[in-house]
C-alpha cells in the first residue's frame, strides 16, 4: 500500500491493485492456452435404443451347493462325494445345457485344507463350469 502525506488532503489509503492485475492476466493466458485443447471431441459409443429386445433367457437350473467342512469332507447338495469323482458330476451338469449352466456355490470351511479347494476349482475349471460363486 502507498501512503501519501501531500497536501491538505491527509493520507492516501488506495490499494495497489498492480498485482492482483498481473495474476489476472497470466490467468486469461493459461484460459486461453488450455481451452483449444479441451474442445477436441471425444468418442463416446452410447447405448442406442433397441427396438426388438432379446428373448428372455431360460429359466436357470437350481444352483450347486457344494461344501466343504473342517475334515475336508465334500458334499454336493448335501451327500457325501469324493474329490476324484467331482469333475465327471460337474462334466455331467454342463452336458446337460452348456448354455444354461446352474451356479457352482462354494462353501469352505475355515479350517479346511488349501489343497482340497484347489482341486476343486481346478476341477470346476476343467469342467468347463462358468457360473462359481463362494458363500460364507
Amino acid at each position: 500500500m502507498a501512503f501519501s502525506s501531500g497536501g491538505n488532503k491527509g493520507p492516501m489509503a488506495d490499494i495497489n491493485v498492480t498485482p492482483l492485475v498481473d495474476v489476472m492476466l497470466v490467468l486469461l493466458i493459461i484460459f486461453i492456452v488450455t481451452a483449444p485443447i479441451m474442445t477436441y471431441p471425444i468418442a463416446v459409443d452410447l447405448p442406442q435404443r433397441v427396438i426388438n429386445p432379446p428373448p428372455q433367457l431360460r429359466e436357470p437350473p437350481p444352483p450347486i451347493d457344494l461344501r466343504v467342512d473342517a475334515s475336508n469332507q465334500v458334499y454336493w447338495n448335501n451327500s457325501p462325494v469324493n474329490v476324484g469323482d467331482l469333475q465327471q458330476k460337474m462334466e455331467e451338469e454342463v452336458q446337460k445345457d452348456p448354455t444354461n449352466q446352474p451356479e457352482l456355490r462354494i462353501e469352505a470351511s475355515p479350517d479346511s485344507e488349501y489343497d482340497v479347494m484347489a482341486k476343486i476349482l481346478a476341477q470346476a475349471k476343467n469342467a468347463q463350469m462358468k457360473k462359481i460363486g463362494f458363500v460364507q
